[in-house]
């Protein structure tokens, strides 16, 4: 018999910390804190095997999990001495989701259920207190509705609002239990208006219905968008934990509460969080009242004029840190927990490793290697290396004039500006059509997912620190000012009020700097980030454990700059037509391209030399000696002609030619596919000309460096787009006489490479026969991917989102390198080539050189080096580091 639930109390537990692809991530934990001896209200999880089987099955249950459920409810009535369905000691349970990935607030969860008429009555008698037991009934009423019957919560809240408008009542707090129970019996009148059924009154009905809600949502669409953009996959599923309620809202001796053992912003060694007395748990993240501050120190830092739980409840927080110290020693990471505490005993709901910023998670992985808590491999580990993009870009100028409008949490850090936008699908709209916005609600929620991944930054008006827009920003990385609660949102006139009566319209521009928490009218100047102290400190720790090289793709001086910078050893990509389109030299090079004879020819490209000469100078000297390979020319020649009349005049002008005449050249250099036409080595072969000016260029630079005392220059010469190996080894040729003659010329010898770019899938096949002539192969994955799926990447992507949505592939291969087709074509040209020449130098240089996992490919395969763009270079850093250490992301997902 399968076994579907594993139970877990009172210090001991069926599952493990270990087991989250069976028990998901809270289940795990649960088991795992109950073994430690950590009081944990009595439950069980319903396993992902369960989810796989629901889905599988037409949504049904193995027939034998209702046993087994039946026996686990049996043993939480024993540990928490209550029935449930009882009338007089009834048990309460929450239903919650727990997936092995954590998901923040993407799925659906129900609390208190097991309330019905009867039950209620038997929970006013047992806690004395009838207004907390008709509290926690419209609760449940209400949440179940939602979640499980589909009755829009909204209309709750409408009849709240109604009633207390009616009472004249400010706050929930002012509702007595009458109150609550007349509420109750309104929002069971409503269902059966909205349903045409009552609502449900046997506990096991209930139980069951959320079950199967908590199971549905796993498919629901923020859940999917959620996937989607995290690279969850949908066959994984989501366990169902069943736990015992406690309560934190029945008087002031109760308090709920989420704290981190290390502040989630900032990495900081602070105990971090914030509780609400007399509360339950959703009350602390929906938003719906200011939190209070966890500790004294804390509540000093943010200017808080409420108590902090240490001040309020020194005994119960003297127990929490102690729980605060054991977990994050045992799990030896940051834990983000939840907890509650009835009649003042303190319960532990939840833990998990805490979701952070990137800044803070570096700070954590470099203090906890240096308290020696976890080693320096495993620092390494503790970083995800695309989230290193938060820290390598600018932030804003802190001695710029700053028109602050509101000052409120710092959710998740960084500078953002943007047009003010109201609705998250608004967000989705105005960013398709190029604007840069920013997010602003009352408060977030998991349907406004996709409008928080494209915006540019949040801003709220409720909610703190742990609030569904903090938590999610933090985990996207996009900046989130949150709390703002002396500004006010009109979703209707589509206006946001600041404080001071400042009316901002849609599409005003405002700046958050999500690392103090102000809101700034228009934009804000930028400065660039400091690389030093725990990011210089990690990436060394990287490169020491690293094997593969890593370079960029550049071919400005800035770019080149910033890459030495960021830790490039070299340039593994300068695109040589980069330099063909700034406007001193295109119309020479339109000149070129419309001369009718190689004299004419001969006679622009002349005029182009200068220029590239002087290009790859200043790279040769910002590179000192590292490798540069340059690409000759690629692009087809109609890409470089106007298109306009009127610059279509000044090259008739300067080619003294007709404007008619022009028109038709540009004609006959047309192509029905020009990504599959006259371009690469194919230019090359029909025009020597041009790549004998290109590498007089190179080498005359070379020199020049070297004479002025420079360090060695080590040009490596691609040529682009070979199929076959009479193709390089003619253009080889062209590349070594001209390379002597300059040489000779300049009395020098300069040390240089000739090899391809190897990017069509014969050339992958046909690799030994061209290593003959390549001393080193860069494998162009951007346009081998093009040319293995037969796929334009400018095109591809109105429908490759599609094919992620229906599970046709899990990652669009432009973003991350497709391993088992386009990546076996590298691994065998790279094998063949290697047959031929045993020491040629393999390398990558589409933007897969940045992908982390691309570049555990690369390494998996024992290519040279990755190159990539200059801002992601300490991604591929890292990468290759943890791809030394044996992390595969792709088996990750």
């Amino acid at each position: 018999m399968t076994k579907w639930v594993y139970t877990f109390a009172k210090g001991k537990a069926e599952g493990r910390a270990d087991m989250k692809e069976l028990l998901g991530g809270k289940g795990a934990n649960l088991a795992e804190m109950s073994s430690l001896g950590i009081p944990v209200p009595a439950g069980f999880t319903m396993t992902t095997e369960v989810c796989t089987h629901f889905y599988d099955n037409d949504r049904t249950y193995p027939q034998d999990l209702e046993e087994q459920v039946l026996t686990a409810l049996a043993e939480i009535e024993v540990h928490m001495d209550a029935k449930f369905g009882d009338a007089k000691a009834p048990l309460l349970v929450s239903v919650r989701s727990g997936a092995r990935a954590s998901m923040p607030g993407m799925m659906d969860t129900v609390l208190n259920l097991g309330l019905n008429d009867e039950t209620v009555e038997g929970l006013a008698q047992q806690s004395g207190d009838t207004r907390f037991a008709y509290d926690s009934y419209r609760r449940f009423i209400q949440m179940y509705s939602d979640v499980v019957l589909g009755v829009d919560h909204y209309i709750f809240e409408e009849l709240l609002e109604y009633y207390k408008d009616e009472k004249d009542y400010s706050l929930d707090t002012d509702l007595t239990g009458e109150d609550w129970k007349s509420l109750c019996d309104q929002y069971k009148e409503k269902v059966l208006e909205e349903m045409d059924e009552d609502f449900p009154q046997d506990p096991k009905v209930q139980l069951w219905g959320a079950v199967g809600a908590v199971f549905k949502s796993w498919m629901n669409a923020r859940a999917n968008t959620y996937r989607i953009l995290h690279n969850i996959p949908a066959e994984w599923g989501t366990a169902v934990n069943i736990q015992a309620m406690v309560f934190g809202n029945m008087g002031e001796d109760c308090a709920t509460g989420v704290c981190f053992t290390r502040n989630p912003s900032t990495g900081d060694k602070h105990f971090y969080g914030e509780y609400l007395i007399n509360a339950q748990g959703e009350d602390v993240v929906a938003g719906i009242r200011t939190p209070q501050p966890l500790t004294i120190y804390e509540k000093e830092e943010s200017g808080s004029k409420l108590p902090s739980m240490e001040e309020v409840m020194p005994k119960t927080f003297a127990e929490l840190v102690t729980y605060r110290n054991k977990l994050e020693a045992h799990y030896k990471d940051m834990q983000d927990m939840e907890f509650t505490i009835q009649k003042d005993t303190l319960w532990m709901l939840q833990t998990r490793v805490g979701k952070r910023t990137t800044k803070a998670a570096l700070k954590m992985a470099v203090d906890m290697c240096e308290e020696g808590l976890i080693t320096k491999e495993e620092a390494v580990m503790r970083l995800d290396p695309h989230s290193l993009d938060q820290l390598l870009h600018p932030t804003l100028d802190p001695d710029a004039p700053r028109d602050v409008i509101s000052r409120a949490l710092p959710a998740s850090p960084g500078a953002a500006t943007g047009r003010i936008v109201f609705s998250a699908e608004d967000a989705e709209k105005w960013v398709k059509r190029k604007e840069e916005v920013i997010l602003v609600r009352t408060e977030t929620s998991p349907e406004d997912i996709g409008g928080m991944h494209v915006a540019e930054g949040i801003l709220t008006t409720r909610g703190g620190m742990t609030s569904h827009a903090a938590v999610v920003a933090r985990g996207m990385g996009t900046p989130c000012v949150s709390g703002a609660g002396d500004m006010r949102v009109d979703y209707k006139a589509r206006t946001l009020t600041s404080f001071d009566g400042k009316v901002l319209a849609e599409g005003d521009v405002i700046t958050l700097d999500g690392s103090n928490g102000e809101v700034i009218l228009g934009t804000v100047p930028t400065i660039q980030p400091e690389l030093s102290g725990d990011f210089a400190k990690l990436m060394h720790w990287a490169d020491d454990i690293r094997e593969l090289g890593v370079r960029t793709n550049a071919e400005t001086p800035s770019d080149a700059e910033m890459a030495r910078k960021l830790g490039a050893e070299g340039i593994g990509l300068c695109r040589t037509e980069h330099m063909f389109f700034e406007h001193a030299r295109i119309n020479y090079v339109r000149e070129m391209i419309l001369a009718d004879d190689e004299r004419k020819r001969r006679e622009a490209l002349g005029h182009i030399l200068p220029f590239q000469r002087q290009d790859f100078e200043e790279l040769f000297q910002i590179m000192e000696g590292l490798p540069l390979t340059i690409r000759l020319l690629d692009p087809p020649l109609h890409e470089f002609l106007p298109h306009s009349e009127h610059d279509m005049e000044e090259v008739a002008k300067i080619a003294n030619m007709s404007v008619e005449g022009v028109k038709e050249r540009a004609a006959e250099l047309a192509e029905q596919n020009p990504m599959l036409g006259h371009r690469g080595c194919r230019l090359g072969i029909t025009y020597p000309e041009i790549y004998e000016m290109q590498t007089r260029a190179i080498f005359e630079a070379a020199c020049k460096v070297t004479k002025a005392g420079g360090k060695p220059v080590m040009p490596e010469i691609m040529i682009p787009l070979v199929a076959m190996n009479a193709e390089l080894e003619r253009l080889k040729v062209v590349v070594q006489n001209t390379a002597k003659e300059v040489c000779e010329a300049e009395g020098l010898e300069i040390d240089y490479m000739v090899g391809t770019m190897i990017e069509l899938p014969r050339a992958c096949l046909r690799a030994g026969e061209i290593a003959q002539a390549a001393e080193f192969f860069s494998f162009g994955t951007n346009d081998l991917t093009q040319t293995t799926y037969g796929l334009s990447r400018d095109d591809a992507g109105r429908f490759l989102r599609v094919y992620q949505e229906k599970g046709v592939i899990n990652v669009d291969p432009f973003v991350s390198i497709d391993q088992d087709g386009v990546g076996e074509l590298v691994q065998m040209g790279a094998e063949r080539g290697r047959q031929t020449r045993p020491d040629i130098k393999l390398g990558i240089c589409g933007e897969h050189g940045g992908d982390p996992a691309s570049v555990a490919f690369c390494h998996k395969i024992g290519l040279s080096y990755v190159s990539c763009s200059p801002y992601r270079v300490p991604i591929a850093r890292l990468a290759a580091a943890q791809a030394a250490l044996g992390l595969d992301p792709a088996s990750q997902d």
